[in-house]
């Protein structure tokens, strides 16, 4: 594994390099043929061939909207250095992500408020800590190529994780750039059968002209995760002391072997818009201005014999200073901007998906049904495609004083289709084809620009096709509010209404051991969020309200199968299926983030309370925590350092459970005896270091690793005490 892993990084280091040397070779062409010290223009910016270490640094990053394909300006990741030690925590950056253990395993978010999938296949959505989403990428627009190489590392050989990441981004001018992301996770897992490996390449691309944009972006990712379907036993962590011998992790026996889930996906996003608008004259400061010249200087330039004929001659003299004014008023070049006004968009996005499930070695006792196929030979397989294609019109914001917001109208058409094994026979399965189609219509209003008040809302509903009558309605403002001279207090409101049908995969699915055709009713929901921030005193407080009517879930289903003397997992058969609560479930959260500073001294801390009206369908801890104390602080005024530790915490409750054969997490069965997990304090310790464009950290992470209440989700416990070591490195050329 360690040679794939050098031959991986040295892949990317090589593609990268190809790709500066790229930008060398454009900056030869492009530049002037002679004089060594002669200036050249080339991919964006201005370099010397002598004088190459002034390379010019910078970065600016945005996302965007993936309906209209609006530009949304965004932080640059590649240099934050706070909680960077995290950046490799599939848990999260504050923990609140319940996992399998592994580095990018399957996950789902304690916090109900959070949970928001943006990929349309159920089989994807676990998997956001790496897959991420458009709303997530960011597109470069740089000043010189720019480089970054990451390498993370967990553990040794036998049970530990990498991570190789690469990013390369440059411009080809000041209109356009491309790029490319490349992305190799490895866990070996520290639990037998555990192992998970995924690889996810990017390519990307853009064009802001004044009349034409465009933004291009292509996403290949491959997943293969082994599943163990949990240990046979919780006393192994819960009370070790029963057992005759200690056991360590790789001891312990699980529930499967020989079983792997896989995922092959491709995503692909093209956004596009013409700009019609007009030329306008840039209003000049007087400092900047050009200056006409005085008459002095005017006369200065005729010749000696036009001098002495207009000497003395006061009119002549006039006529002439005239004629040379408007002469050098008419050769002024006066400096335009184009100002869109209106803008004709069009975007499209297909996202394909092939699902396989694998087992060689399934126990006859594991699965409750078994609808056809062959136990020892499994291989459930299911195919998606989704195309996207929406078109709009938009009245852009701020051409001119009036135009306070900005109004779009678009239409969007979506297919989606799904391929499913459609017998319960033994021997080959043959296929069937799931197809939804429909057409919706919606506008939005936005104010981005102004000092005081922004807003943003939007409105979609489906006219003609399966899911007619669906509706989203969104809004958003936000507030700031002056307070003295030194604070700003930030005001957002968020309102949502939404009546959508159940995605298809809950509607249709068919493998050898979950089966199900369902008619299912239409979701409602109704949200209220409200947001305070203080930016000054490190406060942010944040409270939402949220009514479901019925709402659909994924819920387990375990029979007995045991002889009455135990009741461990290996004693059940397990089945899932598709749920739907036709009460009103609410939702109520409120969650505290409060930084404290005092000189080098740090102490950040994030509490949220939540509650669940039907803790059955829809189980929430009631309490999540992190707080991080740290010292900040510089060496040499060059080294920046955060040296710290950190606690992660959430109260006791029935965790979903998860399932191996639909790669997805769902309700514990509330018919048999249930788990609680919880009630257990994560402790991590690290140090952080920046220099440069260089970011580097080292961590001890479950520090009181021991027994106990040790577990990420039923009958999953967490990883023992683990050094972690990562290095993220900027190039620029």
């Amino acid at each position: 594994m360690k040679r794939r892993l050098l031959f991986i990084f040295i892949i990317m280091v090589s593609l990268a390099t190809m790709a500066q040397g790229f930008g060398n070779m454009q900056n030869m062409m492009d530049g002037s043929s002679s004089g060594g010290n002669k200036k050249k223009t080339s991919w964006g910016r201005d370099t010397t061939d002598t004088h190459i270490e002034n390379v010019p640094i910078g970065v600016t990053q945005w996302t965007i909207d993936e309906r209209l394909g609006h530009i949304i300006p965004a932080e640059n990741l590649d240099t934050m250095i706070h909680m960077f030690q995290w950046y490799n925590e599939t848990n999260g950056y504050n923990g609140e992500f319940n996992i399998l253990g592994n580095l990018a395993s399957p996950r789902l978010t304690r916090i109900y408020m959070h949970r928001d999938a943006e990929n349309p296949w159920v089989f994807l959505q676990p998997f956001d800590f790496s897959l991420g989403g458009l709303r997530d990428f960011r597109f470069s627009n740089t000043l010189s190529p720019m480089t970054n190489l990451a390498y993370h590392k967990v553990g040794n050989t036998q049970n530990g994780q990498e991570r190789v990441h690469a990013y390369f981004a440059t411009n080809i001018n000041k209109y356009a750039g491309l790029g490319f992301r490349a992305d190799y996770l490895y866990g070996r897992g520290y639990y037998n059968s555990q192992a998970n490996s995924q690889f996810l390449g990017n390519l990307f691309g853009y064009y802001l002209g004044d009349r034409y944009n465009i933004h291009a972006y292509v996403n290949l990712n491959h997943f293969k995760m082994a599943e163990n379907g949990g240990i046979e036993n919780d006393a192994y962590i819960r009370n070790p002391q029963s057992f005759p011998r200690r056991y360590s992790s790789k001891d312990i026996p699980t529930l499967l072997t020989e079983t792997w889930n896989r995922n092959e996906n491709q995503d692909a996003l093209l956004t596009h818009r013409y700009n019609l608008g007009f030329e306008r004259e840039i209003e000049l400061a007087d400092s900047v201005r050009p200056k006409m010249p005085s008459d002095i200087e005017f006369l200065s330039q005729l010749s000696d014999s036009i001098q002495e004929l207009i000497k003395g001659d006061t009119l002549r003299t006039r006529l002439t200073l005239d004629s040379l004014r408007q002469k050098w008023t008419s050769e002024q070049i006066i400096p335009k901007e184009f100002v869109p006004v209106t803008s004709i968009i069009h975007t499209v996005r297909v996202n394909n998906l092939r699902h396989t499930y694998y087992s060689y070695n399934t126990p006859s006792s594991y699965y409750t049904n078994h609808y056809y196929g062959d136990l020892t030979n499994v291989k459930d397989r299911t195919k998606g495609l989704s195309v996207r294609n929406t078109v709009g019109v938009a009245l852009r914001e701020g051409f001119n004083k009036w135009a306070q917001m900005g109004i779009a109208l678009f239409a969007n058409h979506q297919l989606t289709t799904i391929t499913l094994p459609d017998t319960l026979a033994t021997g080959d399965a043959s296929r069937s084809r799931y197809t939804e189609n429909e057409i919706s219509i919606g506008g939005e209003i936005t104010r981005t620009e102004g000092k005081f008040i922004h807003y943003n809302v939007s409105g979609e509903v489906i006219i003609a096709g399966d899911n007619v009558g669906d509706f989203d309605v969104d809004g958003e403002v936000s507030l700031d509010v002056k307070l003295g001279k030194r604070d700003t207090l930030k005001v957002e409101l968020h309102a949502q209404v939404n009546r959508e049908d159940p995605e298809i995969y809950f509607q249709h699915y068919h493998s050898q051991f979950a089966w199900w055709e369902n008619e299912l009713d239409k979701e409602y929901h109704t949200r209220f969020e409200g947001q305070l921030h203080l930016p000054r005193i490190g406060t942010h407080l944040h409270v939402g309200l949220e009514n479901v009517k019925n709402y659909v879930y994924l819920g387990m289903k375990n029979n007995y199968i045991g002889d009455g003397t135990s009741y461990l997992p290996a004693d059940y058969s397990h089945s899932v299926a598709v749920r739907q609560s036709s009460s009103n479930i609410q939702v109520f959260h409120a969650s505290l983030r409060q930084n404290l500073a005092f000189g080098p001294w740090h102490w950040d801390n994030d509490i949220t309370y939540q509650t669940s009206s039907n803790q059955t369908a829809l189980p929430l801890p009631k309490i999540s925590l992190y707080s991080n104390m740290y010292l900040q602080f510089k060496i040499a005024k060059v080294l920046n350092v955060q040296l710290g530790g950190d606690v992660r915490y959430f109260t006791r409750y029935y965790a979903p459970d998860y399932s191996p054969a639909i790669q997805q997490f769902a309700v514990q069965d509330n018919t048999n005896p249930m788990v609680k997990i919880g009630n257990y304090p994560i402790v991590n310790a690290y140090v952080n270091l920046h220099i440069k464009h260089c970011r580097l950290y080292l961590a001890m992470n479950h520090l009181n690793a021991g027994t106990g209440r040790m577990f990420w989700g039923p009958h999953y416990p967490m990883d023992p005490r683990t050094f972690h070591f990562g290095v993220s490195w900027n190039f620029f050329n």
